[in-house]
């Protein structure tokens, strides 16, 4: 499955292919990679039914008359509602949830003919950095199984890399598409805050969750965005400005580009490898013709302090609905106030768990000004370093996207060892923080034969410049033939 979406979608609308054989190649791909545990809910059998109706269409209905994700299988993270799917966050407490609606992302992407086939796996409620803390099993990287896939969208980074879908949706809120996008060698790409709409996005921290789009080819990302991007009426963060329609240029160009070098990103713990590899596609910009400056952005080193405060104050707030009541697991108690313990130690996690009470923590009265609204003020104190390295006329900032490759299972498992792994997120959480786009774009492999990737961040609302970046840098590195290999 070499093909873009593109170059799939016009092979099925001229005949040459049918939705019915790129299924069955997706599902062969699914058993092989079965052990990797990335899917929750496999959608097969109702997939097969819409692919031979759309084979069946594609005989009535010129090429043009079809939708532009014709036949094409997907997969979302299974924080995302789907009607009649269940929805379990990955979570005992939801493992039997099953939606009357669809997130008006996934919608979009039926609407244009895509086929959902897996709800894919990831940290409990989003909450983790390794695809290990779930209900449902721990998520391998397809590159070596011996290594995390990253968090905590993994199941859906998974299901790209080893070729079952075409793309697929995750949520990113501190780095949970771009992390394991580095750690499994796909594009990883979060959008500006509100140019997705989140309604049906299970939420993390309203104030930071964005739907993250993952996909083996820069050009999917953006056909991607194309389709799901836009207001939403029932989503009131999302932006209502027009968005333009996300076309990529041919053979993008970095000639006369600022590229700012943020030498805050210097990180305690950031492995040389990954160092030099910044380096080196550093040095690829300007030979292409971009002009690489330094940049500041001091606040970096505050930023994972910030988050962290900030949600698991909002973690405290939303997790409040899950007490047994309504709807998910349930458990048994004489009071009320028993009910919602019981519930909620036997339903949620360890890492859940932690979250809500330091959440509830900060926001005590006593602690609030201590706390989170200092924590607050780091996080305007970020935006604005952005906002003035952007003014200063500096066009992307190029930094590494994680401290090192894939670390092992038996290291990241490790209680000792539960810190350093947040440490992971310091290159993508600021950018929640302030809202940005950003991309993680696979460069090479080390000496394990791992994947090692950087991030691209730009200016708000710069999405599509972004991307065309990415696809420049993507073009020189020339990664996929890793990727094809490995998939082979």
């Amino acid at each position: 499955m070499k093909k873009t979406i593109f170059e799939a979608v016009k092979s099925m609308k001229n005949g040459s292919l049918t939705s019915t054989q790129l299924l069955n190649t997706c599902l062969e791909r699914v058993e092989k990679a079965k052990d990797l545990q990335a899917i929750v809910t496999l959608n097969d059998e109702l997939c097969k039914i819409k692919a031979a109706a759309l084979d069946a269409k594609r005989e009535e209905l010129s090429g043009d008359e079809l939708g532009p994700l014709h036949g094409i299988p997907v997969a979302v993270k299974d924080n995302f509602s789907t009607a009649g799917i269940r929805t379990t966050c990955a979570s005992r407490i939801l493992s039997d949830y099953v939606p009357n609606y669809t997130a008006t992302a996934v919608q979009k992407l039926l609407s244009a003919g895509g086929l959902l086939l897996a709800k894919t796996n990831m940290d409990e409620f989003a909450m983790g950095a390794g695809s290990v803390e779930s209900h449902m099993g721990e998520v391998r990287n397809p590159w070596n199984t011996d290594r995390v896939a990253g968090g905590s969208s993994g199941g859906s980074i998974v299901s790209v890399a080893c070729g079952a879908v075409f793309a697929a949706l995750g949520s990113d809120t501190g780095g949970s598409v771009r992390n394991p996008a580095c750690f499994c060698g796909v594009v990883g790409y979060k959008p500006s805050y509100g140019l997705i709409s989140r309604h049906g996005l299970i939420s993390l921290e309203n104030s930071m969750d964005t739907v993250g789009i993952a996909a083996r080819y820069v050009d999917d990302v953006a056909y991607i965005l194309d389709i799901i991007a836009g207001w939403d009426a029932k989503d009131s963060t999302s932006v209502k400005r027009p968005v333009d329609k996300v076309q990529l240029d041919e053979e993008p160009s970095v000639k006369g580009l600022n590229v700012g070098i943020p030498y805050d990103f210097h990180a305690p713990g950031t492995s040389r490898e990954v160092i030099d590899e910044w380096s080196r596609i550093a040095d690829e910009f300007e030979r292409a013709g971009a002009n690489v400056v330094s940049a500041s952005l001091p606040s970096t080193q505050f930023g994972i302090d910030a988050y962290y405060v900030l949600c698991k104050s909002e973690v405290a707030s939303n997790m409040a609905r899950y007490d047994g009541i309504e709807y998910g697991f349930r458990s048994n108690g004489e009071s009320t106030e028993q009910l919602y313990a019981s519930t909620r130690a036997i339903g949620l996690n360890d890492a859940v768990r932690e979250r809500i009470l330091a959440g509830n923590y900060f926001l005590l009265s006593r602690n609030y000004k201590k706390y989170y609204e200092k924590a607050q003020k780091v996080r305007r104190k970020i935006a604005n370093e952005f906002n003035d390295t952007f003014n200063s006329g500096i066009d992307v900032l190029l930094t590494p996207a994680v401290l090192e490759p894939a670390p092992r299972f038996d290291w990241f498992k490790d209680s000792r060892n539960r810190v350093k792994s947040q440490d992971h997120d310091i290159y993508t959480i600021t950018v929640n923080l302030a809202g940005l786009p950003a991309v993680v774009v696979p460069t090479g492999l080390n000496k394990e034969n791992l994947p090692i990737g950087l991030q691209l961040i730009t200016p708000y609302l710069n999405d599509v410049k972004l991307l065309n970046i990415a696809k420049w840098l993507e073009n020189y590195c020339s990664f996929k033939q890793f990727v094809d290999r490995q998939m082979n």
